[in-house]
């Protein structure tokens, strides 16, 4: 991808961990809101005394030691004669020298219609700046602490600047208006720390850049891969979700200050910088210390388990995979990722279908977490309540791309299924005449045409189309209600006379109806209850796997 001219080294905004100490992606910044102060106010006066003459608004005036621009839109009739000039005045006791720039990205109608430009700490700014060539000066560390070159401000934590700043304007007679708004706060997935744009040298992936000779952009190719290479997105809505984080997509940031990780494989010596895998001949050659991003190992999944980049067996059989299911929560994260990658380094999509599942909370709705004490094991159930009945109580009612609440309630009731499976099966057993397998062929013809066996043959077709369409609650549903209230309650409770009172020949037919439809039950619960279908069916059907037998 280097050889390539997608990957390269820049300064550039970045998403900056004040807390972990490293460089995240935007899709790791949860955003918290939190009550915040909106400051509209003029930066200072003028050399011939008169306050700088256009109002902004910020929530963050100590950022505003970084501005070199004011933005305001091209058809803005009120700035119109400032566009182009530039004004040096004095910011708090820090002179700066601010040039009035026309921009479409600025909403004339929001606040005062003008954007303070700070390069340095804000990505739609350095966009901003980038088109328009203005410098840019960087006010804060990666300590979230204020370098600026002030004695109001030096030194001190991002938020205590604020007041201050905010204190020092009202002296000055420069605050027009003071209001208390709801503010999305930008903070980081892992560790819960602000998160402050920072201008820094990384490593970025281009996804706008045209490369190799299909003369498209990464951009371009994962949209492709959706809309022309037949990538279906299971549920459908998600396609659209999709679509909007790309086209929102801007250069990722690959390279982090952790610990573990991949590292980086790219030398320095002096001014040379060498990328390659394997360590350059000579001395002096020092290995850049920071790892790659975790979702662009991960990217590698589809093919780098198969022995990519040799062409071996595994990766002709098995690229690119029927199905991909994961949470609808790593949908950018990971199945992106994974497209993206697979398009640059194997010239296809990896997988045919992506099928989203949903998030497993609490009876309440709340996300899992070790700080609520609300996780349910797994393990723990499966050892309480049998696998079987946790696994079901994970399918029925947990649609595509949908969240279910889970308690340990929801599975013991699966727990009572199974233990009603069970019971049929028994009853079922205990009736088997003496000299069934004299009768079997006689019975099994009597009750070919009777309406249950067509019923189940119509439930087999229903219960296939619904997983043949992902549809897995339904299919676990339908079965659920079938056993239980048609075959155990109704289709037994009629047959019951039968085997206690009836000829050899009618108990014959009674058991082999009952035979049938229970082990057809079986096959389809296998896939959901895989233990104890394969069980019982070994009581019916000695020596034989239910696992490998025919749907």
């Amino acid at each position: 991808m280097y050889d390539l001219g997608l990957i390269y080294r820049g300064h550039r905004v970045v998403n900056w961990d004040v807390k972990g100490q490293t460089t995240i992606s935007d899709d790791e910044i949860i955003y918290e809101e939190r009550k915040a102060k909106l400051y509209t106010f003029r930066y200072g006066l003028l050399a011939d005394g008169t306050p700088f003459p256009i109002a902004i608004a910020t929530t963050r005036l100590e950022t505003k030691f970084g501005d070199t621009a004011v933005a305001v839109h091209p058809s803005d009739e009120q700035y119109k004669q400032f566009v182009g000039k530039t004004f040096d005045v004095d910011f708090c006791g820090t002179p700066l020298s601010i040039k009035v720039i026309a921009d479409e990205s600025v909403e004339k109608d929001f606040g005062t219609g003008a954007l303070g430009v700070t390069p340095a700490h804000s990505m739609i700014d350095w966009e901003i700046a980038q088109r328009h060539s203005l410098p840019f000066k960087q006010i804060i560390d990666e300590y979230g602490k204020m370098i600026v070159e002030n004695p109001l401000v030096h030194g001190k934590k991002t938020a205590e600047a604020r007041e201050i700043v905010a204190e020092e304007l009202r002296t000055r007679g420069l605050i027009e208006k003071e209001e208390e708004i709801a503010q999305n706060v930008a903070t980081a997935e892992r560790t819960g720390g602000i998160i402050e744009p920072l201008p820094k040298l990384q490593w970025f992936i281009a996804v706008n850049k045209p490369f190799g000779d299909v003369k498209k952009t990464l951009k371009e190719l994962m949209i492709d891969a959706v809309k022309k290479d037949g990538v279906v997105i299971l549920p459908e809505r998600f396609e659209r979700i999709y679509f909007n984080w790309i086209e929102n997509l801007r250069d990722w940031c690959i390279s982090r200050q952790i610990w573990f990780g991949h590292q980086i494989p790219v030398w320095y010596k002096d001014d040379e910088i060498f990328a390659g895998v394997a360590v350059p001949e000579g001395d002096g050659w020092a290995q850049d210390p920071d790892t790659l991003d975790t979702w662009f190992s991960s990217g590698l999944w589809p093919f780098s388990t198969l022995g990519w980049p040799e062409k071996t067996d595994d990766l002709a059989t098995y690229f690119p995979n029927a199905v991909l299911e994961t949470g609808y929560d790593i949908l950018f994260f990971w199945v992106a990722r994974m497209i993206l990658m697979s398009e640059v380094l194997m010239g296809g999509a990896p997988f045919k279908r992506v099928y989203l599942h949903g998030l497993v909370r609490d009876d309440k709705g709340r996300k899992m977490s070790k700080s609520l004490g609300n996780i349910i094991d797994p393990l723990t159930m499966a050892d309480k309540y049998g696998a079987d009945a946790t696994r079901l109580s994970l399918v029925i009612g947990a649609a595509a791309g949908n969240d279910i609440k889970l308690s340990e309630d929801r599975i013991r009731g699966y727990r009572n299924f199974s233990t009603k499976l069970w019971n049929i099966a028994r009853f079922i057993n205990m009736n088997k005449p003496a000299d069934f397998e004299n009768e079997k062929t006689t019975a099994e013809a009597a009750i070919a045409t009777r309406e249950e066996i067509k019923e189940l043959d119509t439930l087999k077709l229903e219960v296939t189309k619904y997983i043949d369409n992902f549809e897995f609650h339904l299919a676990g549903e339908k079965l659920y209600h079938y056993t239980w209230h048609r075959l155990a309650d109704e289709i037994i409770e009629q047959e019951k006379k039968t085997l206690a009172d009836g000829t050899d020949a009618e108990k014959a037919e009674s058991y082999a109806l009952l035979e049938h439809l229970l082990l057809g039950s079986l096959t389809m619960l296998h896939p959901f209850m895989p233990f104890i279908t394969e069980e019982i069916y070994q009581i019916f059907r000695p020596g034989k796997m239910l696992m490998v037998e025919k749907w």
